[in-house]
């Protein structure tokens, strides 16, 4: 949903280059963890499901530990991030309904507490749902979803274009005119992490494919038509985004009421983006939830508060059991997530923060680490200096995005008092 608002920082030439430029790193680097999916042998070595086995298979029990925890930081920054993204679109759905009884979109002045609250207290009922991932029937749902809001975006995009007769933008961004040179400056790193945000994604191996061929091969093959797909996709929307509104893009295409009408079509699709990140949440949130569990099993093994178990009646159904401490510590996560999501409801800043920070490390630096140690590269040749090169290039860009979407943030909070302002 950002990414015209990325391409209109950046204009016609930079904006789609670095949509291709980051599509082309994340399928390289996940070519590169494919390669270390078995450990030493690509067809017959030791398995390594999860990240951090592979990590500590590698690099050793440092880097592994180090890995976990910018992965669960990463999970927890991207369930804030889907909090305020679903406070964004029920906002959109409110404003819309306001403008078609009053007539003027000013008039509308409402606060998201409310619908980032209602998200919270949804997720932790669903939190509590155990097979929440089995659910064959809702991962279809949400999938429909998905196609659901990105076409009607992409569509309405295609006929604002052709309404206004030509395509709008520039071929260096948003012009001086409309921000200052530093606000420019700033909006460019952030529009790099937004994009970057897109292609990121929190790397977990799961081990559903047969050999032959190997494992490796398949991940490439799957890969290659998943980026491929997606990058059309993400060059179609962002530009067509921008070209419908050239300097004026909105931070999110669907939420930023750049459409009014109609208004029924642009609801849906905000109502599609709601259910979509009502289970979205849980996806990102459920290895969080499992490590902490885990860990609290074996390190209080004997604790009656870990252990202990509530059987609930359910009609019609067997007795559901509901662990105590699996109840206080995912509705404790959740509060905090929508805490923090009510301090800092800023949807382009948040999302260019999370890119930053989970793109270089997870996505680029121990994909290189792990592929050099694995393939035995030796230090200072041809090979190990591009590797390198690129994990050095990467880190700059994410130091880079990291302080634009600081300094967005910070912009905002001049103008923003928590639980105050109507945001």
């Amino acid at each position: 949903m950002s990414l015209p608002w990325a391409v209109a920082q950046l204009g016609w030439i930079a904006g789609p280059a670095v949509i291709f430029l980051f599509s082309f790193i994340t399928y390289y680097t996940s070519t590169l963890l494919a390669a270390c999916y078995r450990l030493g042998n690509p067809i017959i070595g030791e398995q390594n499901y999860p990240y951090m086995d592979v990590v500590r298979s590698i690099l050793g029990g440092t880097k592994a530990k180090i890995c976990g925890l910018l992965q669960y930081l990463n999970l927890f920054g991207v369930a804030i991030g889907w909090t305020v993204a679903f406070s964004v679109s029920m906002m959109a759905i409110d404003r819309s309904n306001c403008f078609h009884k009053k007539n003027n979109n000013s008039l509308y002045n409402k606060s998201s507490n409310s619908y980032i609250i209602a998200f919270g207290v949804i997720e932790i009922i669903l939190s509590q749902i155990p097979i929440f991932d089995q659910l064959w029937w809702l991962h279809i749902v949400i999938t429909i979803m998905s196609f659901t809001y990105a076409t009607i975006g992409l569509a309405l995009s295609i006929a604002r274009v052709a309404e206004n007769g030509k395509f709008k933008g520039s071929f260096t961004g948003i012009s001086i005119d409309t921000v200052t040179q530093t606000q420019k400056v700033w909006r460019i790193f952030q529009a790099l992490g937004n994009i970057a945000f897109a292609y990121s994604y929190s790397i977990e191996i799961q081990d559903m494919s047969k050999s032959p061929p190997s494992e490796a091969k398949t991940m490439k093959n799957a890969t290659l038509v998943s980026v491929v797909v997606t990058t059309i996709f993400y060059m179609l929307y962002g530009c067509m985004g921008y070209a419908a509104f050239g300097d004026m893009a909105p931070g999110n295409l669907l939420a930023g009421f750049g459409f009014f009408n109609p208004c029924w079509l642009v609801d849906i699709a905000n109502a599609s983006i709601a259910i979509h990140l009502l289970r979205t949440y849980q996806v990102y949130t459920r290895p969080l939830f499992g490590f902490i569990e885990d860990y609290a099993e074996r390190r209080f093994e004997h604790s009656p508060f870990v252990t202990k178990e509530i059987e609930i009646s359910v009609l019609g159904f067997r007795p559901y059991k509901l662990k105590v401490f699996k109840l206080i510590w995912r509705t404790i996560f959740v509060i905090l997530t929508t805490g923090i999501s009510m301090l800092l409801p800023f949807f382009n800043d948040v999302v260019g923060l999370l890119g930053a920070l989970g793109f270089w490390p997870l996505a680029v630096y121990f994909p290189v680490e792990m592929y050099i140690a694995q393939m035995k590269i030796p230090k200072w040749s041809t090979k190990w200096l591009c590797l390198q090169m690129l994990s050095v290039a990467c880190l700059i860009i994410t130091i880079a995005t990291a302080a634009g979407s600081i300094a967005g943030v910070v912009l905002d909070l001049k103008s923003y008092k928590p639980f105050r302002t109507r945001y």
